[in-house]
């Protein structure tokens, strides 16, 4: 598919563009830059923040040598363009040092050593999810090579952080983060991001299997999706864009997002941003943990791998869970009290609502969150918006053209699009929240529809099909806010 106009971020002033007396001068102060982060709501490149970071020279190579002779854990998958994600449970796995790593991506598949059984021509690798703190475990100084308190965050820096090195097609299936906002710094090749917003979840298909804490699955291959399958799916606002070596990406709260490596070799350095709203989320979560290793478990106790994320290492017996659970509500009021906000009274406030009106307490609790700060936060949204420019570049909702069986990506429209390499050529998309919210329980009566139009064979209903309604993020939500509010009658 040919691509459409587009302009680039490579047109970003050079490194040393701005400089007074050898001194790089950054387009935003460290307070600036937190407070764009933690009011803008749609995804957008920080441009010439990081040119000074000694982690912008740290290539596979450098790191290589840095890491030299210690084992690393590759996922291995396949190059092919079906509809189906790859997740992490139906991947190979490979342990490897970079050098090794480096010789085989040369497509020089070797024929001993620990990437023989899988042809360079037909795999990727991808050594994803690696923290700092385990893999640099015994040369901590590196950890200062990264440096989040250019964007706020004191103190912040490789410690907090988690790195990526993947070969050619290396991919993370769709998802979204319970938890947290994200800042990603491409350091070497480059990574294409498609990504979807919170509103935008019924079209997506959320499911909590494979189960990994804090990741929401979408069922869809989005680059490749069986739209026969998937109907709503074509409802989705796709935003596109790719990353280049010395960007920083902000993924805000709760954006699905699918990212593939399109160079030989990548390397990435990302950091979660706690942010207030992770209290009731840690709720959530062990809501969710506990549903799904009662009934997985109970289906059947001796292949847990087949449901249970290779990260996910932890004991997955119901006391252990419910004791999680416990300790994730107890600290969500101990925030409350610390923080002495007037969460305690909300919440009974919310109660009284539910009374009126029922089980809608999706609906009121999106109102509730919104509605008494649209004023304020509107102008937040408006003077983050104000800063777009070279140095920080809004991504844009892509056309929705499918992409064809070929694999072809997404284009944009060339009017309010930001093209492949970061640039900016149009006026801003504006997501507003409330925008999907009043047809929300209708998506997942037909997204649930759409599931179980299949042949008579395929109508039983299974563990997972239940585990798909239960876990549904909107359902969850509700499941938690009862529980806090049940709680709250003790304050």
């Amino acid at each position: 598919m040919a691509a459409g106009p587009r302009a680039t971020a490579d047109t970003a002033p050079a490194a040393g563009a701005g400089e007074v007396e050898g001194e790089h001068i950054k387009p935003f102060t460290p307070e600036k830059a937190k407070e764009i982060i933690m009011s803008l709501q749609q995804p957008a490149i920080f441009c010439n923040m990081a040119v000074d970071w000694p982690a912008q020279h740290w290539t596979a190579e450098h790191l290589s040598e840095v890491l030299h002779g210690k084992q690393i854990r590759f996922r291995m998958g396949m190059k092919r363009t079906d509809t189906v994600p790859q997740f992490e449970t139906t991947c190979g796995y490979v342990e490897a040092t970079l050098e090794e790593f480096l010789t085989w991506n040369c497509d020089r598949s070797p024929l001993s050593g620990p990437f023989r059984d899988y042809d360079h021509s037909k795999f990727w690798a991808y050594a994803d999810y690696k923290y700092f703190v385990s893999l640099f475990d015994d040369k901590t100084d590196i950890f200062e090579g990264v440096i989040w308190s250019d964007f706020g965050f004191p103190g912040r820096n490789g410690r907090e952080s988690t790195l990526w090195i993947g070969s050619m097609g290396a991919h993370t299936p769709c998802h979204l983060d319970s938890y947290g906002c994200n800042l990603v710094f491409q350091v070497q090749g480059r990574k294409r991001w498609h990504l979807f917003p919170p509103e935008d979840t019924p079209f997506l298909y959320p499911t909590r299997i494979p189960y990994e804490e804090s990741s929401v699955f979408s069922k869809i291959n989005v680059v490749n999706p069986d739209l026969k399958r998937f109907p709503r799916f074509c409802k989705a606002r796709r935003h596109m864009v790719t990353l280049n070596p010395g960007q920083v990406l902000f993924v805000p709260r709760h954006w699905w997002h699918y990212v593939e490596s399109i160079d030989p070799v990548t390397v990435s350095i990302n950091s979660w941003i706690e942010l207030e709203e992770d209290h009731q989320a840690r709720v959530e979560e062990a809501i969710t943990r506990i549903l799904v290793c009662a009934l997985k478990t109970a289906e059947d106790p001796h292949n847990t791998r087949a449901w249970l994320n290779p990260t996910e290492v932890e004991e997955t017996s119901h006391e252990v869970n419910c004791r999680y659970l416990n300790r994730a509500v107890s600290a969500l009021f101990d925030y409350y009290r610390t923080s002495k906000v007037v969460e305690i009274q909300a919440l009974r406030t919310n109660r009284e609502h539910m009374k009126k009106e029922g089980l809608n307490v999706h609906n009121h609790m999106e109102m509730e969150q919104t509605g008494g700060q649209d004023l304020s936060v509107g102008v937040v949204k408006q003077e983050a918006a104000s800063l777009f420019g070279p140095d920080l570049v809004p991504v844009i909702l892509t056309s929705e053209e499918l992409p064809s069986k070929t694999g072809s990506i997404f284009e944009g429209d060339g009017k309010d699009f930001v093209g492949e390499d970061g640039e900016h050529s149009g006026k801003l998309h504006c997501t507003k929240r409330q925008r999907m919210m009043s047809k929300s329980e209708d998506a997942i009566v037909e997204q649930n529809a759409s599931n179980s139009n299949m042949a008579p064979s395929q109508t039983l209903i299974s563990t997972d099909d239940l585990l798909d309604c239960l876990l549904n993020p909107q359902v969850t939500r509700i499941v938690a806010q009862l529980l806090i509010q049940g709680r709250s009658l003790w304050f």
